[in-house]
């Protein structure tokens, strides 16, 4: 008698050829998803890097620039304050004042002749009020009404100068320091990326990305927020 298939067993290796098609089909399906997954992380951080390089790279030559500025500003600034107290100071009469102790005449005549006009007046006022023995004579020329300075004109108005130009390089500074703050976010972006290709898990470098990318959005925001290159 022929022997005949055991149904059991048959059973048996119909379940066993089932579930043989089923693993292989599932190992494909999940290497497809992390291999697109690996795609778009790629993508993202690649795309992510380029930003925040372009980005670092202005906020970078932004800051160099107006530093610069603020340099030459505040320098400009000392330069005309020196100016401005070279012109208020070009009336004294500290030459005469320094012959008289000396007791020459002849210089104390050289000294007189290099007066201005309009000095010279002053100066002649103050005299005739005997200053030597009156102690309730003024101080001395620049104290009587006669007294003008034609320079105090140009001395106020490059102190005023002075001024607006330490006031721009102070703000120029300022703008300086600012794209230099910005460039600390984009910095955290890139460290970020950079880390976020360490991890296996996708779940965190999306996380990565996505915190990468919101500083991004803020270091961009607080770029055109600020003014642009100096002029």
């Amino acid at each position: 008698m022929p022997e005949g298939l055991d149904p059991v067993e048959a059973g048996r290796k119909l379940h066993e050829h089932g579930h043989g098609d089923d693993e292989p089909a599932a190992g494909r399906d999940a290497d497809k998803t992390a291999e697109r997954h690996s795609r778009i992380l790629q993508t993202g951080e690649a795309l992510l890097l380029a930003l925040v390089t372009i980005a670092a790279a202005w906020a970078g030559f932004a800051a160099a620039k107006w530093g610069t500025a603020s340099q030459v500003d505040i320098a400009q600034s000392s330069t005309l304050r020196n100016l401005a107290t070279r012109a208020d100071l070009e009336s004294t009469f500290e030459a005469w004042f320094t012959a008289f102790l000396l007791g020459s005449k002849q210089k104390e005549a050289i000294a007189i002749r290099r007066f201005r006009p309009d000095f010279r007046a002053a100066f002649d006022a103050w005299m005739a009020t005997n200053p030597l023995h009156n102690p309730k004579a003024p101080p001395g020329p620049t104290y009587m009404p006669q007294y003008s300075l034609p320079q105090q004109a140009t001395a106020n108005a490059l102190d005023a100068e002075a001024s607006v130009k330490f006031a721009r390089g102070t703000r120029d500074g300022v703008i300086s320091d600012d794209y230099i703050r910005i460039t600390v976010f984009l910095a955290a972006v890139l460290f970020l990326v950079g880390i976020g290709s360490t991890f296996k898990l996708h779940q965190i470098r999306y996380g990565l990305i996505t915190f990468g990318t919101v500083l991004l959005i803020v270091a961009v925001v607080l770029i055109f927020h600020e003014p642009g290159l100096p002029g």
